[in-house]
């Protein structure tokens, strides 16, 4: 059975893309645009993988990592920002005992596997 994997970002272009390398790769993966749909997805099926963006309007993508290893700490979560602002978000993570590991955008799709794989 493939993993499932929500990609979240507010950036349909992103998530879409990423979503559908993903899937060519093998996995079930969803995209989403926003930190609220991506709640309501896993009240409904756990998935083994959230990638999300970081800075996002509402719940951003940090809010959404530390609620997701409260609520579902089997679930990995992946973080990738392209805004240096994200900084502060992390850090105040940080602060609560969440350390997420942050990917720089835009990465290469190789690079996303091989992370996703580790």
């Amino acid at each position: 059975m493939s993993k499932r994997v929500l990609v979240v970002d507010d950036e349909r272009s992103i998530a879409d893309s990423l979503a559908a390398i993903l899937r060519k790769s093998g996995y079930d993966a969803t995209a989403l645009y926003d930190g609220e749909s991506a709640l309501s997805a896993c009240n409904a099926h756990v998935p083994d993988l959230i990638l999300s963006d970081a800075m996002m309007p509402g719940i951003s993508g940090v809010d959404l990592a530390i609620l997701m290893k409260v609520r579902y700490p089997g679930c990995r979560v992946l973080l990738f920002s392209g805004m240096a602002t994200s900084t502060d978000l992390l850090k105040e993570a940080r602060l609560q005992g969440h350390d997420f590991e942050v990917l720089a955008k835009p990465i290469h799709p190789d690079d996303l596997l091989a992370k996703i794989a580790a």
